[in-house]
């Protein structure tokens, strides 16, 4: 089976199969749990942004006096 074969059963592209292999393929175990946890932290720490921001909207807001 090719790559072009493989990739379209799974549902995605050329372009984001070589993608993966460039990000993941040198890898080790170690190397992939860290990402992996890196990459939990970062969504973690944009949702604390998020809230964060909405909050200094809404005191902003309300500290003029139009909420």
């Amino acid at each position: 089976m090719s790559i072009a074969d493989a990739v379209r059963q799974v549902g995605t592209t050329q372009q984001t199969y070589y993608r993966w292999r460039k990000l993941y393929g040198g890898m080790g175990r170690a190397q992939l749990k860290r990402l992996k946890e890196l990459e939990k932290e970062n969504q973690h720490l944009r949702r604390a942004v998020s809230d964060l921001t909405l909050d200094k909207l809404i005191l902003t807001e309300a500290a003029r006096g139009n909420y």
